[in-house]
């Protein structure tokens, strides 16, 4: 896998089998050091694509399985210390070593990473933003929010969009727990048609801008 590189950040991408999560190796250029956002399956995998990168934290956006699956063995190979949500901590394999909450900052070199809580689709999903990127885990992906269990849920994920993402500049690229990215303004666009129309307010589970 290649390196997307804008000068201030480099950013790999793995996807990863076989749920086709998303692991992304985020490094600062000019110090080689780094994160790891997830650990989906295949950690010798990761492990591998991380060479070269002084890896400082694995970042788990949320506990969900097939965001774990690679967890025991990136940790126990990489040695770096594991960050999480408070909310989430306590679902992880083993137990973390820094609790992240709203507004905290990692900071790799000269690359700032600011974690954005945005329940919903799990109680302490995070989001993390460095720079003109998010890496918004399973909170939003390209036409939709992530998946609710409930009606509830599905509110409060509309709020962690509408109220700490959205605020963004339009030209934030979006890296998702699954499949490719977009842009946010084009993201902010499609909700605005869906948020123009009724719905039922039992809305949740898998919902998408253009047609729910």
């Amino acid at each position: 896998m290649s390196w997307h590189y804008d000068g201030e950040i480099r950013i790999k991408r793995l996807e990863m089998p076989p749920f086709g999560t998303n692991c992304y190796i985020v490094a600062c250029p000019r110090s080689g050091e780094g994160i790891i956002v997830d650990t989906p399956g295949e950690g010798s995998h990761i492990v591998a694509e991380a060479e070269g990168t002084d890896i400082k934290y694995i970042v788990i956006t949320h506990t969900h399985f097939d965001h774990l699956m690679g967890f025991q063995e990136v940790r126990e190979r990489l040695g770096a210390p594991v960050a999480i949500h408070a909310l989430e901590a306590q679902a992880l394999p083993q137990a973390p070593d820094v609790l992240l909450a709203h507004g905290d900052v990692l900071t790799i070199g000269q690359v700032h990473l600011t974690v954005l809580h945005t329940p919903g689709h799990t109680a302490g999903s995070i989001c993390l933003l460095g720079g003109g990127h998010l890496f918004s885990g399973d909170t939003l992906f390209p036409g939709g929010p992530g998946k609710t269990a409930s009606p509830d849920a599905f509110r409060q994920i509309i709020a962690s969009i509408t109220e700490r993402l959205f605020v963004l500049p339009d030209d934030t690229r979006i890296y998702p727990g699954h499949g490719d990215g977009s842009v946010l303004g084009k993201e902010k666009g499609e909700y605005a048609l869906f948020a123009g129309r009724s719905h039922d307010p039992g809305l949740c589970g898998d919902v998408l801008w253009r047609s729910s």
